[in-house]
């Protein structure tokens, strides 16, 4: 009987329940996967919590990677026996399978395994767009990226080193900051005990940095803005310490007619051909051994609670998988 993570009512990691669910065939335009890796991503504790509220009872995940077993009428770009992985669409993924739109899903070649793109699906085509399409990264650009040893942060290390980019990342101590350089950053800041806008400062001999990417949100603004050079680029892609507060517009002209943004992935992977060429070119940077997945820990899809909790403990470092 198939099984998948559902909550009814928004709250704290106690509220996911493992339950089993009907999984019909699929209509026009759909397939149905089975699931074999999972990803887990911050964003899961923002529904979960109902900080981005969802209609209730719901599902959860947007990532996995698994088996095609049925498609639907209209459907020729998968198979069934296609290796498939995805991370857009509806909501569902924490699932051991599941009906869902055809078009979010992408092919894997032979050299990517399954828990790999579970494990970089989403982060790294958040990359993707970050580097290639945001504030694009040509290589020779020295830039702030905070959480250096999360999910994201360590395959942006690994992005930003393949660029010819010179990474500045913040991190939380010393075992994450060896992990951060091991993975390509060139200078970490512990901001445990360094103030990270003085450190940028000296690692930029004054002329701060033209980007910072920040997916911690609230407890590194504003400072994160005394980073940049004039007309710098503020990046704000997640909300792992809270929301970036309401600020005045004037901030930015003060501080050196900055520019700040707040971009997802469901804009830029717009459509079935975007996806794919963003897919595409992380899975050759895969091949060309550029990118490997850092699975950090996995947990059984029932215990998807644990995991959330390792999460916000900010206990976990490189990617979560839940296995069904």
């Amino acid at each position: 009987m198939p099984h998948a993570i559902r909550f009814s009512a928004t709250g704290g990691p106690e509220v996911l329940s493992f339950d089993a669910v009907a999984v019909g065939a699929p209509g026009p335009g759909e397939a149905r996967v089975r699931h074999t890796a999972i990803g887990v991503n911050y964003i899961e504790t923002y529904h979960r919590s109902g900080l981005y509220p969802l209609t209730l009872p719901s599902g959860l995940g947007t990532e996995a990677a698994g088996v095609v077993e049925a498609v639907g009428a209209g459907v020729d770009w998968v198979a069934p026996g296609d290796r498939v992985a995805y991370c857009t669409g509806p909501l569902g993924a924490y699932s051991t399978e599941r009906v869902m739109p055809a078009d979010k899903l992408v092919k894997l070649p032979a050299a990517v395994d399954d828990r790999s793109a579970a494990a970089l699906m989403l982060k790294g085509l958040t990359v993707q767009y970050l580097f290639g399409q945001t504030f694009p990264l040509k290589g020779g650009e020295t830039i702030l990226f905070h959480a250096a040893a999360g999910g994201v942060g360590l395959i942006a290390c690994q992005w930003a080193r393949a660029l010819g980019v010179t990474m500045i990342g913040t991190v939380g101590s010393d075992a994450k900051a060896a992990l951060a350089r091991d993975h390509g950053c060139a200078h970490t800041i512990v901001y445990t005990r360094e103030n990270f806008v003085d450190r940028v400062r000296e690692i930029t001999g004054g002329k701060g940095v033209p980007v910072v990417y920040d997916g911690v949100g609230k407890d590194v603004f504003p400072d994160s803005l005394d980073c940049l050079m004039p007309r710098g680029m503020y990046v704000n892609f997640g909300n792992a310490s809270g929301a970036v507060p309401p600020f005045n517009l004037l901030l930015l002209s003060q501080k050196g007619s900055l520019y700040a943004t707040r971009p997802t992935l469901a804009h830029h992977a717009k459509d079935r051909a975007s996806l794919s060429a963003m897919a595409g070119e992380m899975f050759a940077m895969m091949a060309a051994g550029k990118l490997r997945a850092d699975i950090g820990q996995t947990f059984a899809l029932k215990d998807a609670a644990e995991a959330h909790r390792a999460l916000q403990a900010r206990q976990t470092a490189g990617a979560t998988l839940l296995l069904p």
